[in-house]
């Protein structure tokens, strides 16, 4: 139930970054943090390596 919650949230934050996000900087910052919930979460105490990759993510896309 804590994953599947987990996707859910992340899920919805991905919907709404469309519309908040503007900049590189911002978009990396937000990237961060759904990768640090989702390394929480789904690897069991991996925030770091899921904000690194979450933020280069985030700069990557546009």
């Amino acid at each position: 139930m804590r994953r599947f919650t987990a996707i859910i949230v992340a899920s919805s934050t991905f919907g709404l970054i469309g519309c908040v996000a503007d900049t590189s900087l911002e978009r990396a910052v937000v990237g961060a943090a759904i990768g640090c919930a989702a390394g929480e979460v789904l690897v069991d105490g991996r925030c770091v390596e899921g904000a690194i990759v979450g933020a280069g993510v985030g700069v990557l896309t546009n």
